[in-house]
């Protein structure tokens, strides 16, 4: 295992840089997800950090060691792709040992690694199967598996399970979670997906136009986001944003307010109009989930979504009333789009 520090991190193409000199230190046996939009520069940093793109300026660490000039297959990591890189033509257990090409293990102690590796994906049964026989689940725990074996340390993610549909991309969640946790080593992984950074990570670093905006636990980029981006980029719905102002001690919507009013839809109670915080509108959409009920209406020109009892399906074009109890209102200056604290 071992520590990964980035320091005054650049990258550039030509003249324009991507990755504007970015800091961050990442512990000994650490889950930290990058996440953003694309474009962002996570999976440019993960690449700096693996040795697969050139740094422009500052300094990579793992380990305490600077390994700006080290080539990949230098720096002890291992690095998991999304479109899972393994070979068509070779068996599963031949895919998985390919990890260990280069080894001056003995071929014991390959194969032990190997049926290790195998028995904690629950591979052992696949082991004779070659790739077109395997579900994409068991094809990114074959490629995962290739990356054990080598025992680096760090392991790269890169949207690994962004070519899953959305019930293996749950299951694999859940897995790459359990295996962090039998093996502790270190983990870097890149995703869009703020579901998989919020359900997986130790550590969310929420990334923008080459900026860290944002680093902490999920509880505290959720609930303490420092921006507006932030703010709508972690949660799912997204949360609502609203102009407001401040009027005799309480929050109103209010178009060309000076501030804006972060609310998340699970705090935005529709049917009820008393509250630190009350809105009406027109219904535009009712979105049935079994448990609540999601509801979309029109006030002060935005869409806001707010939950409502199972049961609680108002018409399309009614009007509705929703309100937010004291605590759940999030306050950002309109200019800046700044955090200005909870209400």
């Amino acid at each position: 295992m071992a520590t990964i520090a980035l320091r005054n991190l650049v990258k550039s193409y030509g003249k324009t840089d991507v990755i504007h000199g970015i800091n961050l230190d990442i512990a000994d046996g650490e889950f930290v997800v990058f996440v953003g939009p694309s474009g962002c520069g996570k999976s440019t940093t993960l690449r700096m950090i693996a040795g697969l793109e050139e740094i422009s300026g500052g300094e990579i660490l793992i380990g305490n060691e600077v390994v700006n000039e080290l080539d990949p297959k230098r720096r002890n990591i291992a690095m998991v792709f999304q479109n899972y890189a393994i070979y068509p033509h070779m068996t599963v257990r031949q895919n998985i040992a390919f990890g260990l090409y280069t080894s001056p293990l003995s071929r014991e102690e390959k194969d032990a690694r190997v049926t290790e590796a195998a028995t904690m994906l629950g591979l052992t049964a696949l082991l004779d199967r070659r790739p077109a026989a395997l579900s994409g689940g068991q094809r990114q725990r074959v490629a995962i598996g290739r990356a054990m074996v080598r025992d680096p340390a760090a392991f790269l993610f890169d949207e690994p399970l962004s070519n899953l549909d959305a019930q293996l991309r749950a299951q694999m969640r859940i897995e790459i979670k359990r295996l962090h946790q039998r093996l502790g080593t270190t983990i870097v992984y890149v995703t869009h997906d703020q579901v998989e950074a919020m359900t997986m990570a130790d550590r969310i670093v929420v990334m923008r136009d080459g900026h860290i905006l944002q680093s902490g636990t999920p509880t505290e980029i959720y609930e303490a986001p420092v921006n507006v981006f932030t703010a709508q980029f972690i949660g799912s719905p997204s949360m609502n944003l609203l102009p407001a102002a401040e009027v005799g001690g309480r929050i109103v919507a209010q178009s060309g307010g000076p501030l804006l009013v972060g609310l998340r839809p699970h705090d935005l109670v529709a049917g009820e109009g008393e509250g630190a915080f009350s809105i009406s509108g027109e219904v535009t959409a009712v979105e049935p989930l079994g448990p609540e009920t999601l509801v979309h209406f029109q006030t002060e020109g935005r869409t806001v979504i707010a939950t409502a009892p199972a049961r609680m399906v108002p018409a399309i074009g009614s009007t509705i009333q929703a309100s937010a109890a004291a605590g759940a209102l999030y306050l950002f200056d309109a200019k800046t789009e700044q955090a200005m604290g909870r209400r």
